[in-house]
């Protein structure tokens, strides 16, 4: 039996272990539209600003990170203000074993409790596990934004994918 996941919030000691997960997925594939990836002082800068309005969650089995969750700005403009992007990475020994789905599961309560109504998630296409595995979290497709990023010679789509957290705001807001 695998030990237990642990989830708790990033710290700024953890930007290497998140950063070795994440750097594959930038020079290896699609899924994120960055070309190089970014620097230990960049990445402990994103850790400490999606801690200070969103979340940025790790999740830890047997002493190892096992992958990490977090939100962002949707769009900057204020209307946009109680919706968040969300994006979640994992180590490959850990795939299929249910972490990207609790890191989420826990991302959204702490969206929630800070007012936020919906929650986005771009897809880099073809990916059939990730769409898979925003539908069995309630996600629903909005669209398709054709040929919008260029990576590896190639252009790639991205289906966007939505869901409602909360009706509505806060109090007064």
């Amino acid at each position: 039996m695998a030990p237990e996941l642990a989830i708790r919030d990033a710290r700024a000691p953890d930007a290497a272990a998140l950063l070795d997960i994440y750097a594959p997925y930038v020079v290896g594939t699609a899924v994120s539209f960055e070309l190089t990836p970014p620097t230990l002082a960049e990445f402990e800068n994103r850790i400490a600003a999606a801690q200070k309005d969103w979340a940025w969650l790790v999740a830890e089995r047997g002493g190892e990170v096992a992958g990490y969750a977090y939100a962002s700005a949707f769009r900057a403009r204020a209307a946009y203000r109680f919706t968040a992007e969300t994006s979640a990475y994992v180590h490959p020994r850990h795939r299929g074993q249910g972490v990207a789905g609790a890191l989420y599961r826990r991302l959204f309560e702490i969206l929630i409790g800070k007012g936020y109504c919906n929650a986005y998630a771009g897809i880099a296409l073809p990916n059939d596990a990730s769409i898979a595995f925003h539908k069995s979290l309630g996600f629903t497709p909005v669209g398709v934004f054709h040929r919008a990023g260029w990576k590896f010679g190639v252009w790639h789509d991205v289906s966007w994918w939505e869901v409602r957290l909360r009706d509505a705001p806060p109090g007064d807001a």
